[in-house]
């Protein structure tokens, strides 16, 4: 298969969004991919588009970026899977890849204060910082209001982490990894990666004080 014949093989996974059969076994679609087998790679793909699209949007929040993101990670992947030893979790060095290249856009620009913090998700378009929904029809205008504020202090705070603490936040709180996880994803250690999300979380909490 050819590098043309990956993109079109991402661009389909995308396009039709089904996923692998759960019974199938995964090991044995990395290896027919490896040897060349497109439909496999495809069932890759279609496996994690999601997970890895959904991360790039949370942490860059521009669809354009995120696409970009999106499709260089799977372009990594179909460039890199002979290499793929099995000595980690596929899923591992999948986020490895796109967590790089999402560190990579992060460093190159500071994230904008007029991003939109509503994401494209499977259920539709969700804002993910949203507060407690009301509990009155009509909602209450005090309340709605305080989750404006709320939600301005939010992206104030997200600013305020570095690249690697936002990402490290990201896959820990938004993609529920473990710290573990996390640490083997960015190439690290577990311990690097919870000194890493304390960092954060310090930072948040400080930010955040008034509404905590």
């Amino acid at each position: 298969m050819t590098e043309e014949g990956a993109t079109l093989a991402i661009e389909g996974a995308a396009c039709r969004g089904a996923r692998i059969d759960a019974s199938m076994d995964e090991a044995a679609t990395i290896r027919a991919a490896q040897s060349g087998d497109a439909e496999a790679f495809e069932r890759l793909v279609r496996s994690y588009d999601q997970q890895v699209l959904r991360l790039a949007m949370n942490l860059l929040r521009n669809p354009d970026d995120a696409r970009d993101v999106y499709q260089e990670t799977f372009l990594r992947v179909y460039r890199n899977l002979p290499s793929f030893r099995f000595d980690c979790q596929f899923s591992t060095w999948l986020y490895r890849i796109a967590a790089n290249l999402c560190l990579d856009q992060l460093r190159k620009r500071r994230v904008r204060r007029t991003e939109s913090s509503r994401v494209e998700t499977d259920e539709g378009t969700v804002d993910r910082l949203e507060a407690v929904p009301e509990s009155r029809p009509q909602g209450d205008p005090q309340r709605t209001a305080l989750n404006v504020e709320l939600r301005a202090s939010i992206e104030s705070a997200l600013e305020s982490l570095t690249p690697r603490e936002r990402l490290v936040f990201e896959l820990r709180h938004f993609q529920g990894m473990r710290l573990r996880e996390i640490g083997e994803a960015l190439g690290s250690s577990e311990e690097a990666a919870k000194n890493c999300l304390f960092r954060a979380t310090q930072k948040m909490r400080q930010a955040l004080g008034e509404f905590l």
